[in-house]
């Protein structure tokens, strides 16, 4: 990796983490650092189970509790059951942290205008364009890739919501054929703390081409480059297993689709299936020079 891009991106991070206040022991003068008052806001006026804050936030079990723990010695949090299932464990403010939380939010608000006020119109502007930037990048360094089983829940959400769009967007509506549900071959899912956020099946059958099927992408995430990701894992899994050529197929109204396809080097080619949704067929050489990425 560059050197330069991995100094450039040091430096970013000291400079934000001094002007945010992270290295003060109390946070926007506060009497807690910055990881609790990040954890008191995420809480917020709604409560939250305890199990998504620690995905939201990407914590260890026992960091997490620690956190908890000091929340609710302050008088701030009380961590109990879940309304309506004993076996969930939710925190919630009390009185003094809904205070604290609405203090935190106008304090919040004041450290964003002090970055703002001393700069023209056009640089806050400018600011306020590249964080929108930087955070949808982070966004997008956040996701992970990794092979899951079909029948795991995150992969059966992806198959749900994927036959669920291309119902929506299909001119016959679409149904997933019994036995094409991603039972077979290798199955990858795309997550976003801990939530399923895209996926993609290889196909691999002796004498042909492998084949790619279900790539799909919430929209949550569309745009950040997770699909062409997605699509660039499994062309090297094929390529791992020996595969020269992968080909796939789709649907006219998938447009943002065919385009990534064609950007990444696929060719329109003849059908090779008797797929009733498909209106278009590609293929793409593995050996083939890499692409432009975006």
């Amino acid at each position: 990796m560059d050197r330069d891009l991995v100094d450039v991106v040091r430096r970013f991070n000291r400079t934000v983490t001094q002007r945010v206040g992270a290295l003060d022991d109390g946070y926007l003068a506060r009497d807690r650092p910055l990881a609790q008052s990040r954890l008191l806001w995420e809480i917020g006026p709604a409560g939250a189970e305890v199990a998504a804050l620690r995905a939201r936030l990407d914590l260890d079990t026992g960091y997490l509790s620690r956190l908890l723990r000091a929340l609710e010695g302050a008088g701030l949090v009380v961590v109990g059951p879940a309304d309506g299932d004993g076996r969930v464990r939710a925190a919630r403010l009390t009185e003094a942290g809904h205070a604290e939380w609405a203090l935190l939010d106008r304090e919040s608000d004041a450290l964003a205008w002090s970055m703002l006020a001393p700069l023209t119109d056009g640089q806050r502007g400018r600011l306020t364009a590249a964080m929108a930037q930087v955070q949808r990048l982070l966004m997008a360094s956040l996701v992970g890739v990794e092979p899951c089983p079909p029948t795991d829940p995150r992969a059966r959400a992806c198959l749900r919501a994927y036959a669920g769009e291309l119902a929506e967007r299909f001119e016959t509506g679409f149904e997933l054929a019994p036995g094409d549900d991603g039972e077979t071959g290798l199955f990858l899912v795309a997550t976003l703390a801990a939530e399923a956020v895209g996926c993609g099946a290889l196909r691999l059958a002796p004498d042909e081409p492998a084949e790619i099927k279900r790539l799909w992408v919430s929209r949550s995430v569309r745009g950040l480059g997770v699909g062409r990701r997605l699509l660039g894992e499994l062309e090297q899994r094929a390529r791992a297993a020996g595969a020269e050529t992968v080909r796939l197929d789709t649907n006219r109204s998938l447009t943002e689709a065919i385009r990534l396809y064609r950007s990444a080097g696929y060719h329109e080619i003849p059908r090779y299936n008797a797929n009733p949704y498909a209106h278009h067929w590609f293929a793409k050489r593995l050996d083939a020079p890499p692409t432009r990425t975006e």
